[in-house]
């Protein structure tokens, strides 16, 4: 297998796209090779199987929805109440929407592991680690709120990112804005 990492990275964002537009049965090295704009057979090179394509394309997806260390610093500066955690979640949604292929690719994966139990294991194991992550974050931040706060609102807010994505007209822009600060408001105690 090839080590360059540059081209491995591409391969895999090329995989992301793939997922996105075609869905995982669409996912092919061919497709792949064409997506990261590769010579034919680059993606066979780097990769042992589909399945193991399948599941980098899922950790890269976490990787590039990761705020970038200014992001995370600005979150910690401030007052750490209501209005600072529905800014938060606000910026969540919108940094989601703005890689939106890596969240269809995302939703692709999972239904592809309800077929495949290792790629389930694997998600299922990097899912777990980002919402303990979260849940970790969140007692550390000094937010107000608990962890089963953060659990209902990652199960909230992640239906209404489905919904912004894959059905846009669902919702308006200030209609999703506004569900946002409400679904805050109601399960975010006003004190720490």
């Amino acid at each position: 297998m090839r080590r360059n990492p540059e081209r491995r990275a591409a391969l895999i964002d090329g995989a992301i796209e793939v997922l996105a537009a075609e869905g995982a049965r669409g996912l092919t090295f061919r497709a792949v090779d064409t997506a990261a704009k590769v010579p034919p057979g680059t993606t066979s090179n780097y990769f042992a199987s589909r399945d193991e394509l399948l599941t980098q394309a899922g950790g890269r997806i976490y990787e590039r929805l990761l705020p970038d260390a200014a992001t995370v610093a600005r979150h910690q500066e401030g007052t750490q109440d209501r209005a600072r955690y529905a800014e938060l979640m606000h910026e969540l949604i919108d940094r989601i929407s703005a890689f939106n292929v890596g969240y269809v690719a995302l939703l692709e994966l999972r239904l592809e592991a309800t077929r495949r139990p290792e790629l389930r294991a694997v998600l299922t194991e990097r899912i777990r680690q980002d919402i303990d992550a979260n849940i970790a974050y969140h007692a550390a931040s000094g937010l107000p709120g608990d962890a089963k706060g953060v659990l209902l609102l990652y199960l909230a807010l992640n239906w209404l990112i489905v919904e912004r994505l894959t059905l846009p007209d669902i919702f308006t822009e200030q209609e999703a804005h506004d569900l946002v600060a409400l679904a805050v408001e109601r399960l975010v105690p006003e004190d720490g």
